[in-house]
């Protein structure tokens, strides 16, 4: 059966459609709200000497920042984590995920077409043999294309598109993340290392002294009391070295969980190193600019603004007509071996328009709940800029008087160990009491403790400020 057309159907809807698209000009989206004045430098940043400018480049390289360590059993971990952790395996199924949803939003901006066949026996009212049974064959294709007079389907690919870069840059975010924690509890487990290498020195000192002290005293030249006291010595420093060996387990299987290895199955070999001489990675702050540019987290958070922005304008066109055009083309005939004849073809074209004119009030709650997730996203931008600020200016901060900290408790170390050695030569010689000794023994082992936890504490802060500014500075021709 045909349908002749006796005139154009786009000619009937062009006034039409002109019309809706000045009405649609009248949507505007929100403006977009200024994050914060960024300062020209970073307040903690009074020895321009120490620091280097690094311009600010959004698609810049995060770069290996962790091999300024030097430290290849690290190198390898990162590697691991980057392949089998399973944060960052969740965050890159996001972000395929959102991917997808983008190639979806962008389909529906395409035409649809479709292939289709029907077979139908029919009778009654819906027949033309009446009551008799009537049977009706069908097969064709089917266009349809929906007319983005007003942005709506734009807006929403739009709106993808900018998750689809939010994810991309939370996996960034999710990789720094597993690295920065990665390298603080490897440096930590080094420092447990560290410290338990040189609580067993001084455990091996203590049961020097004590034999010492048994002879003198089986000579009758101390008392009993003596011996004991350097016994209680002894056995406190090795409890103290059992307390570390504990604190290293518990370090070596968080690094397992990082990497994606059964705790059961990983081990790192002890390998105690001196912190306090190991030299920090010099880290160019830059400009507090440079800094939001590099960050994911920032990154991620404006993508998050402006498809929330976008999304708005989705919500507005709601109210705005639609307008659908179909074509239908194919053949259709009661009997099969008729049904493909040139005298059996059909055909149609049809185009739809709607027009909302009372839904209760649904479509202004779309519209304000849009505006509403709108100014959460802003705030939330707002807050992760200003958090990063922070957190660099706290890195900043702690490196500066942490150096001023480790040169003083250098100081400290230096005398300690002069006075332990001296107080070691008397005790020999008999010039000084045990009590003495030990109190030199326990004033320069605790110096050194604090002096290789200064050093720990350095590098978090060097792991913490890397992370803070993004997790790299390789800037171009920089």
């Amino acid at each position: 059966m045909e349908f002749p057309v006796t005139k154009p159907l786009l000619s009937r809807l062009l006034p039409l459609a002109a019309a809706l698209v000045l009405a649609g000009c009248a949507a505007a989206l929100p403006p977009l709200p200024a994050a914060t004045d960024t300062p020209p430098q970073f307040k903690e940043q009074r020895d321009p000497a120490r620091w280097t400018v690094a311009p600010a480049a959004e698609a810049q390289p995060r770069g290996e920042w962790w091999k300024a360590f030097g430290d290849p059993v690290l190198d390898d971990l990162v590697a691991r984590a980057d392949a089998h952790n399973t944060d960052v395996a969740q965050a890159g199924a996001r972000l395929a995920q959102a991917r997808a949803l983008l190639r979806g939003a962008q389909a529906d901006r395409a035409p649809q077409i479709g292939l289709g066949a029907q077979a139908a026996r029919n009778a009654g009212a819906t027949t033309t043999g009446g009551p008799a049974p009537a049977t009706l064959l069908q097969t064709g294709a089917n266009l349809s294309y929906e007319l983005d007079l007003f942005g709506r389907l734009a807006r929403a690919q739009d709106a993808a598109a900018l998750d689809a870069q939010q994810r991309e840059a939370l996996l960034q975010s999710t990789r720094l993340l597993v690295q920065a924690e990665l390298a603080q509890t490897y440096l930590a487990l080094r420092a447990a290392d560290t410290e338990r290498a040189l609580v067993q020195d001084t455990a091996r000192a203590y049961g020097d002294t004590l034999r010492l002290t048994q002879r003198r005293f089986e000579a009758g030249d101390v008392a009993e009391l003596d011996v004991i006291r350097i016994q209680t010595e002894l056995a406190a420093t090795e409890a103290e070295s059992f307390a570390l060996e504990r604190q290293r387990s518990a370090l070596e299987n968080a690094i397992a969980v990082l990497v994606g290895a059964p705790a059961s199955g990983f081990t790192l070999p002890a390998r105690p190193a001196d912190n306090a001489a190991r030299a920090l990675p010099v880290i160019p702050a830059g400009v507090p600019a440079s800094v939001l540019a590099r960050r994911p987290d920032v990154a991620a958070a404006q993508a998050q603004l402006l498809a929330a922005q976008a999304r708005v304008g989705v919500a507005q066109t709601a109210w705005f007509p639609s307008v659908s055009l179909t074509a239908a083309a194919g053949f259709a005939s009661p009997e099969l071996g008729d049904l493909f004849k040139w005298s059996a073809r059909a055909w149609g074209l049809g185009a739809l328009l709607a027009v909302p004119l009372f839904d209760g009030g649904r479509r202004d709650a779309g519209v304000q709940g849009a505006q509403a997730q709108f100014d959460a996203s802003a705030a939330q931008y707002r807050g992760q800029v200003l958090n990063a600020l922070r957190e660099v200016e706290d890195q900043l901060a702690a490196l500066r008087l942490l150096d001023e900290q480790a040169q003083a408790q250098g100081r400290a170390v230096n005398a300690a160990q002069r006075a332990s050695a001296i107080a070691q030569t008397r005790y020999r010689n008999g010039l000084v009491s045990q009590l003495e000794l030990l109190d030199a023994r326990r004033n320069e082992l605790a110096n050194r403790r604090q002096a290789q936890r200064v050093a720990a504490t350095q590098q978090q802060a060097t792991v913490q400020l890397i992370r803070a500014l993004g997790g790299g500075w390789e800037a171009s021709g920089g």
